[in-house]
């Protein structure tokens, strides 16, 4: 699904350690972001379309979904010469009250829904194959915040280059669950396809996959991500009532690929993190020519995990002891530090794919080189297996550093999830 190679310098050996930055193309993006979930029928032997939803939280609450607009009149954005303010959206996942008689919420957005279709039907998945109106989520649309939730720790959440929101959707609805308010964070202009409240939908604009587009996307990320945790500290970002639930002093953030380094990079300048998790992303605007992040070599002085997963285009494994900006990102880095590997995974097995492309594959029977390059992107590792043991190591974390917990999950997950080892 991701290329490895994404944002490496054309004019390199390609034999380099590339960094694991972003999905390759417009079309992986749209599959990254949309395949959550076991298909529950075929279009290929029933006819019938699927209707998409992610799989089921495991808490004990129910889950709310709402969306949420913000201006940011003060810029607008270095790839759009007509953008004289920032706009985001963001979804809110939190606990909310069952009974309450709401809806599902829609898993995919209008936009997202056509940009889906379209990169399905280049992967060998047939038009008509997806219900994507029929597609909903776990969670419950503006749903009444669940009675006498509160103290909620708040969690951002950003994804991967190019990628939506929605993207790890599973994830925000499994920590929502548990008690947490997920703000999981798209990036317009950059995330595949960002439907606005008035109708618009704003499409990808970066001008190429070179290091210096990279380098200026994780600067919009950073100021996305310092006003939103600015909004969340004056009470803009919040509705009344989830406002008044939830523990603005107390925050963490965790991301996929490029999502993880925007976390890291936050957190060396901005104290209101008090947490973060880097899913598979490197540290570092190129690997290769060294170029990297202030992180990379400040490191960061809070509790922080890196979970990776499967190789490099070196084939070597993508942790701490083969990789030297994780290794200086780690070395560099003063506060609790926790770092765990899934072999048997891949980088796109910290998105919702890990989910999605097995069932694909059984229920449509898809094969041929470009799905055998989709499928790729997960690895090897059993996809239950694999869901089960993130999801665990993420709450096992934020419980920890966040409300205290000091659940040992987090020392060593390979004891109850093989399937994450711990590297030393």
């Amino acid at each position: 699904m991701a290329d490895k190679n994404t944002f490496r310098d054309r004019t390199r050996d390609r034999r380099r350690a590339p960094a694991r930055l972003c999905a390759h193309s417009a079309a992986a993006l749209v599959l990254a972001a949309s395949f959550c979930v076991p298909a529950l029928h075929s279009a290929a032997t029933t006819g019938e379309s699927v209707a998409l939803s992610p799989p089921g939280p495991t808490g004990p609450y129910t889950v709310g979904r709402s969306d949420v607009h913000l201006t940011d009149p003060s810029r607008g954005h270095p790839w759009v010469e007509s953008a004289e303010e920032r706009e985001l959206m963001a979804s809110l996942w939190y606990p909310a009250e069952a009974g309450s008689g709401a809806e599902p919420a829609p898993y995919l957005t209008p936009g997202m829904a056509d940009a889906l279709v379209s990169g399905l039907y280049g992967s060998g998945v047939p038009r008509g194959a997806i219900d994507t109106e029929g597609s909903t989520a776990n969670a419950l649309a503006d749903a009444p915040v669940a009675e006498g939730a509160s103290g909620l720790p708040v969690l951002l959440f950003s994804p991967g280059f190019g990628e939506s929101r929605f993207n790890s959707t599973a994830d925000p609805e499994e920590l929502a669950s548990h008690g947490y308010l997920v703000v999981a964070m798209d990036h317009p202009y950059e995330s595949t396809a960002v439907d606005m409240p008035d109708g618009r939908v704003l499409r990808q604009a970066y001008p190429e996959r070179e290091t210096p587009t990279y380098r200026e996307a994780i600067s919009v990320r950073t100021q996305d991500t310092l006003f939103v945790l600015d909004a969340l500290e004056e009470g803009t970002l919040l509705p009344g009532p989830l406002d008044e639930a939830a523990d603005t002093s107390t925050v963490g953030m965790f991301g996929h690929s490029a999502g993880g380094l925007t976390a890291g990079e936050i957190m060396v300048d901005d104290e209101r993190i008090a947490a973060g998790v880097n899913l598979d992303g490197s540290v570092a605007y190129h690997v290769g020519d060294e170029e990297w992040a202030r992180s990379t070599t400040h490191g960061v002085d809070r509790p922080f995990a890196y979970m990776g997963a499967g190789t490099s285009g070196a084939d070597l494994p993508h942790h701490s002891g083969h990789h030297e900006d994780l290794r200086l990102f780690r070395a560099a880095s003063s506060g609790p530090f926790h770092e765990v590997f899934m072999a048997e995974g891949e980088h796109r097995s910290f998105a919702d794919d890990q989910w999605a492309l097995p069932a694909l594959e059984d229920e449509h029977g898809l094969s041929g080189r470009s799905w055998e390059n989709r499928k790729g992107g997960i690895g090897h590792v059993d996809p239950e297996g694999s869901i089960a043991a993130q999801r665990a190591y993420l709450r096992a974390f934020f419980d920890t550093y966040l409300r205290g917990a000091d659940d040992p999950l987090v020392h060593d997950p390979s004891g109850e999830h093989p399937e994450l080892e711990p590297v030393e």
